[in-house]
C-alpha cells in the first residue's frame, strides 16, 4: 500500500463576493481575517509558510514557524491567514504590514481554518466539519502565536451581523459538507462589512501643498479578457511614512505609456480634476488593498481610503467585472 505523501504546495480554496452571508444549515460561518493568506506545511522539523501562489516566506515569520513546531503531528498541511491585531484582538492589516516593513513579526497571529492533510493522510475529500474537528484537536493546548478558527452552523446574516459590530472585516461562508476544491470560487462566500478590495497601482500623480512623494495612487483592474480598466484614486490613509516608501517601490516601474485599455476621465462629480500630463505611469505590478464607499454609474470608487500594499497577491489575479457595464441595445 502506497502512503501518500505530504503535497508541496496545494493550490488554495478562494471565495466568491456575496453581498450578505447565505442562510440555512448547510452553511458555516468564520470570520473573515484581515491579514495573508497561508498554508502551513509541517513535515517533522521541516516547517514552511507558503504564500497563495506557493512562495515560501518561511524566513520572514520566525517566531510563526517556531509556534507550529509545538504542534504534536509528524506531518500536517493546514490552511489559515496570518494577522497582527489591534489591541482589542480585531486583525487590522495595517499593522501586518508595519510589521514586515520594520522586520517586528514576533506578535503576528496565525489563525487556522482548514486542514487538508494530517500525519501521512490526505484528508482534502473530507467534508469540511470532520477536516475542522480534525484540525481543533491539533489546537488543545494553547499555543503562544497559533489560534484555530471557530465557527458557528447556520444563522449567516446574523453572523455577519456581529462580526461588522465588532469591527470586524466580514465573514466567510463555507458550505459545511463539501471537500476541499483547491481554486473554486463557489462553495466560499465572503460576506463584507466595508467595501474592500484590492487593486493595481497604475500610476501616480505628482504631490500637492505640503504633501510630499505623491499625491494620490491611481487604480485599477483586470476583466476576463485581460484588459486593464481605471478604477480610481486612492490618496487618503496614506502615512508620510508610507508616501516615502511607496514612491520607492514605485519609482522603479515607471513606464513610458499608459497600461490601461483606456484613459482614466479627466473630470468626476466626485474628486478634483485629474491633469493626465502630471501621471506618472507605471507597470500594473503592484497591488494594494483599499476601502470604499461605492462605485459610481461611470464605474469609478467613491470615498477610496489606501489600506496597505499586497505583497502576496500578484497583479495578474485582481480580476473582477465592470461593475456598471454598459447596456447593449
Amino acid at each position: 500500500m502506497t502512503v501518500p505523501r505530504l503535497p508541496r504546495w496545494i493550490k488554495p480554496q478562494l471565495t466568491r463576493l456575496a453581498k450578505e452571508a447565505p442562510s440555512g444549515d448547510g452553511w458555516l460561518h468564520e470570520v473573515k481575517y484581515d491579514g495573508y493568506r497561508m498554508h502551513a506545511r509541517i513535515d517533522g522539523r521541516d516547517i514552511k509558510l507558503l504564500t497563495r501562489t506557493g512562495l515560501d516566506w518561511s524566513h520572514r515569520y520566525r517566531r510563526t514557524i517556531e509556534a507550529l513546531g509545538e504542534l504534536k503531528v509528524k506531518s500536517a498541511y493546514i490552511d489559515g491567514e496570518l494577522c497582527a491585531l489591534n489591541a482589542d484582538g480585531v486583525p487590522v492589516f495595517s499593522r501586518l504590514q508595519a510589521a514586515m516593513d520594520e522586520n517586528k513579526t514576533d506578535q503576528l497571529v496565525f489563525f487556522a481554518f482548514d486542514l487538508l492533510f494530517l500525519n501521512g493522510r490526505s484528508t482534502a475529500q473530507l467534508p469540511l466539519t470532520q477536516r475542522k474537528e480534525k484540525l481543533k484537536r491539533l489546537f488543545k493546548r494553547e499555543i503562544g502565536g497559533l489560534r484555530y478558527s471557530e465557527h458557528v452552523l447556520g444563522d449567516g446574516p446574523q453572523f455577519r451581523a456581529h462580526a461588522c459590530k465588532f469591527g470586524l472585516e466580514g465573514a466567510i461562508s463555507k458550505q459545511a459538507d463539501r471537500p476541499y476544491a483547491p481554486g473554486d470560487r463557489g462553495i466560499w462566500l465572503k460576506s463584507k462589512c466595508l467595501n474592500r478590495e484590492e487593486f493595481i497601482v497604475v500610476g501616480w500623480t505628482d504631490p500637492e501643498g505640503n504633501r510630499s512623494h505623491i499625491g494620490a495612487l491611481l487604480l485599477g483592474y483586470y476583466t476576463d479578457d485581460g484588459r486593464l480598466h481605471y478604477a480610481g484614486r486612492a490618496g487618503t490613509g496614506i502615512t508620510d511614512k508610507e508616501l516615502k516608501r511607496l514612491a520607492g517601490v514605485l519609482t522603479p516601474l515607471h513606464a513610458p505609456k499608459m497600461p490601461l485599455v483606456a484613459p482614466p476621465p479627466r473630470d468626476s462629480r466626485f474628486g478634483s480634476p485629474l491633469k493626465l500630463s502630471k501621471v506618472h505611469w507605471v507597470r500594473p505590478e503592484l497591488v494594494v488593498e483599499v476601502t470604499y464607499l461605492t462605485w459610481t454609474e461611470d464605474n469609478l470608487l467613491r470615498q477610496v481610503s489606501y489600506q496597505g500594499q499586497r505583497e502576496d497577491k500578484p497583479a495578474n489575479q485582481v480580476v473582477r467585472v465592470i461593475p456598471h457595464p454598459p447596456r447593449t441595445r
